[in-house]
């Protein structure tokens, strides 16, 4: 990235250049108000034009980060997968920014409220590299619904879909509606810590902390889309096999790199060898061939590669039993496409890091339980998760379960399920991030809702709280705080009476 120190710069140093270019966007904001809903379904409708007309150069850029990416999981799930959440707020923006008006109370008749959703003014978006489109155009198409402008610093990892996404944004956008930022760690880091109006970041826990850190310095709120361990639970009257076989596939999207991938599963101690031979028959059957299988996605680069077989490592020195499911003739893991066979381990105890750590790769954990207790306890004794999933029936165990711990999301029977309603909001707690998005969650987390109160009464209602105070204003409020002593009171005691313990 070419920093800007002179007025001799040229016009492509400060075209590159974030804040020039923030600088230029606010501008722009300020200089033409908040958008009409034309123009902002104009800009969503761009961007996905952005998308779909270059869909094969983004499938040939894809697969080249990965070295190996099937183009319809490509397709799939860079593409498709964003589709119909971008349609649903395309459709809401009219409804979405008309005001609201609360009703002032009795206290306060005469008075009119608006509540007016506003435009913040210039949003950042930081992408991660597994899913380095449909990552920031969901966001970005979300800011666009909310009337802002839009930055988005591409993952320096997924250099081609990031270079690819420059070039095409300013073929598309004026570089003040938006622009697209590629460059290193230092660029990352020099971004977030602009002055943006609202920063949304998609990665890990651990950069996460640095995002929102470097965004604290003014005062930037942050939404944080992060990961976490995210665990399934298959209930005692789940049944196994097909279960077995939808956590199989569940684990083997994007090649395990997908942050709501199921990372660990807790299944009862007399069905674990079922379980596991079937899960090992569904991984054979779904990859009878991995090292020339397009279809089988590579981990992304060397050092997340290596990470994975570190992970393998150091539990099978500390006594875990480690399958891999390697098809015969085949010599994996290979350095060379980075791809590792899909890989089950057992006997995994708390002091192996791959008890703590996220996984990210073609691995899973299979671990006994033998009470609905003990997995609640360990699901909430570790950092909160972005997903928690469960196979079996809604009754109440399941139920118990959904009330007893906390996650970001929970999706029964099936994979990723909790994302598919348009309007339902995405978001993960603690650990796995803070703020949401999807439907009105993405256009709220935006917008400004802005309070606009009026009056034209003949008195100040604010008089009474200024002194002098006479003797009547003194009285009404010994009264009415009398009145709502009794009441509070007395809601209290019927509470005892009903079985909650009194103060």
């Amino acid at each position: 990235m070419t920093t800007v120190s002179t007025d001799n710069s040229t016009g492509a140093d400060r075209a590159s250049d974030p804040g020039t270019l923030l600088a230029d966007q606010r501008r722009a904001f300020l200089a033409e108000g908040p958008p009409a809903a034309a123009v902002r379904r104009e800009r969503i409708d761009r961007l996905v034009a952005m998308v779909l007309d270059n869909r094969e150069a983004y499938v040939d850029a894809l697969g080249s980060d990965f070295g190996t990416r099937s183009r319809t999981g490509t397709l799939f799930t860079e593409i498709m997968g964003m589709l119909s959440v971008i349609e649903h707020t395309r459709a809401h923006i009219d409804k979405w920014m008309k005001p609201r008006n609360p009703k002032p109370g009795a206290l306060f008749y005469g008075i009119r409220t608006e509540v007016q959703p506003t435009p913040l003014g210039v949003v950042g978006i930081v992408g991660p590299w597994n899913f380095p489109l449909n990552l920031v155009v969901l966001p970005a198409a979300a800011a666009f619904a909310a009337g802002n402008r839009v930055m988005i610093k591409m993952s320096e990892i997924t250099g081609h879909t990031a270079e690819l996404t420059r070039k095409l944004a300013a073929s598309y956008f004026d570089p003040t509606e938006l622009a697209v930022v590629t460059g290193g760690a230092d660029v990352a880091a020099e971004f977030s810590a602009l002055p943006f109006d609202h920063l949304f970041f998609t990665g890990s826990t651990r950069v996460g902390r640095l995002v929102q850190r470097a965004a604290a310095q003014n005062l930037v709120p942050v939404t944080l889309e992060l990961g976490g361990k995210n665990p399934v639970v298959v209930a005692p009257d789940a049944d196994v096999h097909r279960s077995a076989v939808r956590i199989a596939r569940a684990r083997m999207v994007n090649g395990g790199q997908v942050c709501v991938c199921p990372d660990y599963v807790y299944v009862p101690a007399d069905r674990i060898d079922a379980f596991t031979v079937t899960l090992h028959s569904a991984l054979r059957e779904m990859f009878p061939t991995v090292v020339g299988n397009d279809d089988y996605t590579a981990c992304v680069d060397t050092a997340n590669y290596e990470r994975i077989l570190a992970l393998l490592d150091d539990a099978r020195a500390r006594g875990a039993r480690i399958v891999s499911l390697l098809p015969t003739g085949e010599n994996l893991p290979d350095p060379a496409t980075r791809k590792i066979a899909p890989t089950v381990v057992r006997d995994v105890t708390d002091e192996m890091r791959i008890a703590t750590e996220e996984i990210f790769g073609p691995v899973v954990v299979v671990r006994p339980y033998t009470a609905l207790d003990e997995v609640i306890m360990r699901v909430n004794s570790g950092p909160s998760p972005l997903v928690a999933y469960w196979f079996g029936p809604d009754g109440p165990d399941f139920r118990r379960f959904v009330r007893r711990t906390r996650t970001g999301g929970v999706a029964r029977n099936d994979f990723a399920i909790h994302m598919f309603p348009d309007d339902a909001p995405f978001g993960g707690v603690g650990h796995s991030g803070m703020g949401a998005y999807h439907g009105k969650a993405g256009f709220d987390t935006f917008s400004h809702h802005r309070t606009i109160v009026g009056t034209d009464l003949p008195f100040a209602v604010t008089a009474i709280a200024a002194p002098p105070f006479a003797v009547p204003t003194r009285k009404i409020v010994d009264l009415a705080l009398k009145a709502a002593h009794r009441r509070s009171r007395r809601r209290i005691r019927r509470q005892s009476a009903a079985g909650t313990p009194m103060p």
